[in-house]
């Protein structure tokens, strides 16, 4: 709500980014290229990634091998066993709510946690790829009308809620 209403009705990626990064100093980001490099990089550990969205979010795509954490506790409980510099990477619509997990894990004592900088939007409008299950699919979830302007508009996926 917050960042919402710093945009006034109008969202566009300079703004995010400058607030997300203003808002949370301590997360490291990664660019989407750099997380498409680690990811395609053979023989290197392969990020975990945390999609830190809604279940109605994810259900319509999501990053290929991420795990649902919609919160702080879902997050530790897919990271249980983890070590503490094992190299995560969460995303959510534009990167807001997945800062937030992410500087949650990082005081819980995470070391290697990076926020994708654009999240699954940024991803999806550079036309990487992003999954239902195990199939690519080209549809995301636009979350509302305000984010949803971040969103490539090919790339909406039909929600009811959204008059759609």
């Amino acid at each position: 709500l917050l960042l919402a209403a710093c945009l006034q009705q109008e969202a566009t990626w300079p703004a995010v980014e400058r607030l997300i990064r203003e808002r949370f100093p301590e997360v490291p980001q990664v660019s989407t290229a750099e997380l498409s490099e680690w990811l395609a990089t053979p023989g290197s550990a392969r990020p975990l990634l945390l999609d830190a969205r809604t279940p109605e979010e994810w259900a319509v795509s999501h990053l290929s091998g991420a795990l649902l954490a919609t919160s702080e506790d879902q997050a530790l409980v897919e990271l249980q066993g983890a070590e503490q510099d094992r190299l995560i990477v969460v995303y959510c619509s534009v990167g807001y709510r997945s800062a937030v997990l992410a500087q949650q894990l990082i005081a819980r004592g995470f070391t290697n946690v990076h926020n994708l900088e654009g999240s699954i939007f940024a991803w999806a409008n550079e036309g990487r790829p992003v999954f239902r299950g195990e199939r690519e699919v080209r549809q995301v979830h636009p979350y509302n009308k305000v984010w949803g302007q971040l969103l490539n508009r090919e790339r909406w996926a039909t929600t009811p809620e959204l008059g759609d």
